[in-house]
C-alpha cells in the first residue's frame, strides 16, 4: 500500500492499484492507498510505503530484526498505561537487567511530543503578544508626538475657537477624533499589509494560509484604542490652554 503523496508523485491522476512498483530492483503490486492523513511536524504521513514486514526484512533490508514498532491505541487517555505496559514487556522478552534497562531501547509517546509542542506554541504566542505590545507602544507614543507638536502649531487656532465660544469639550473632542484617525488609518494600512504579506507567502510558498476576520476586528479594535489612549493627553492640553494666553502665542 502506499500513500496519497506517493500516488501522485508516481502517477498523476492515474488509478495506481494494479500497478506494479519497484524499490531496489524489487518488485511489488500496489494493493491499497492508504486515507490522507497530512504531514506533522517529524515527517508527511502520507508520503509512505507499506509492504509486508517480512518480505522487507528478507528482500530488502537483509536483516532479521526491525528498528521500531508503531502502536496506535484507542483513546488518547489510554497512552500512558500502554507505554507502561509496553516497556514491561520488552524488558520481559529481551531479559534485559535493571542496569541497562534505562538505555535498552525508547518509547516515544506521541502525547509528550504534543504537550512539548503545545509549549513551543505557547511560548511563540507570549513572544508574538510581547512583540505587539512593544509596538502598539512605540506607536502610541509617536501618535502623541505628532498631536502634541500639532496642538503646539495650532495654539492660535484653538485660542481663536475658545474666544468665538467653543467649550473644552469641543476642543477636547476634536483633537480626540484627530488622534483616533490617525492610529486607525495605519491600523488598516497594517491590516492590509498583513493580507498581501499572507497572500504573498500562499501563492510563493505554497503554505495554505487564512484571515481571520476575528483577527482583523481585534486589531482595528487594538488601533483605535490606542489612538484614544496616547491622544487622550495631548487633546486634555489643548482643551485646558487659557484663550488669551493662546492667542499671544507666537
Amino acid at each position: 500500500m502506499i500513500g496519497t503523496t506517493v500516488a501522485r508523485q508516481l502517477f498523476g491522476d492515474n488509478d495506481p492499484l494494479g500497478e506494479i512498483l519497484r524499490i531496489n530492483k524489487v518488485a511489488f503490486r500496489i494493493i491499497g492507498i492508504l486515507p490522507e492523513k497530512g504531514s506533522n511536524s517529524f515527517r508527511d504521513q502520507d508520503d509512505v510505503i507499506i509492504i509486508p514486514i517480512l518480505t522487507a526484512m528478507n528482500r530488502l533490508l537483509g536483516k532479521d530484526y526491525v528498528d521500531s514498532v508503531d502502536i496506535e491505541a484507542n483513546s488518547a487517555e489510554g497512552l500512558d498505561s500502554i507505554q507502561d505496559e509496553v516497556t514491561a514487556m520488552m524488558i520481559a522478552r529481551h531479559h534485559v537487567p535493571p542496569s541497562q534497562q534505562q538505555d535498552a531501547f525508547q518509547v516515544r509517546n506521541l502525547s509528550e511530543i504534543k504537550e512539548a509542542l503545545s509549549e513551543s506554541n505557547r511560548i511563540m504566542s507570549f513572544l508574538l503578544a510581547a512583540i505587539a505590545a512593544i509596538s502598539l507602544l512605540v506607536g502610541g507614543i509617536g501618535i502623541m508626538n505628532i498631536m502634541l507638536v500639532s496642538v503646539t502649531e495650532r495654539t492660535k487656532e484653538i485660542g481663536l475657537r475658545k474666544a468665538i465660544g467653543a467649550r473644552r469639550e469641543d476642543i477636547l473632542f476634536q483633537f480626540l477624533v484627530e488622534a483616533v484617525v490617525i492610529s486607525a488609518v495605519g491600523g488598516l494600512a497594517g491590516i492590509f499589509l498583513g493580507w498581501v504579506v499572507t497572500l504573498a507567502m500562499s501563492l510563493l510558498a505554497g503554505w495554505t494560509t487564512s484571515i481571520s476576520l476575528d483577527a482583523v476586528a481585534i486589531s482595528f479594535f487594538f488601533s483605535t484604542f490606542i489612538g484614544i489612549l496616547f491622544g487622550l493627553y495631548p487633546a486634555k492640553r489643548a482643551s485646558q490652554l487659557n484663550p488669551i494666553t493662546a492667542l499671544r502665542y507666537e
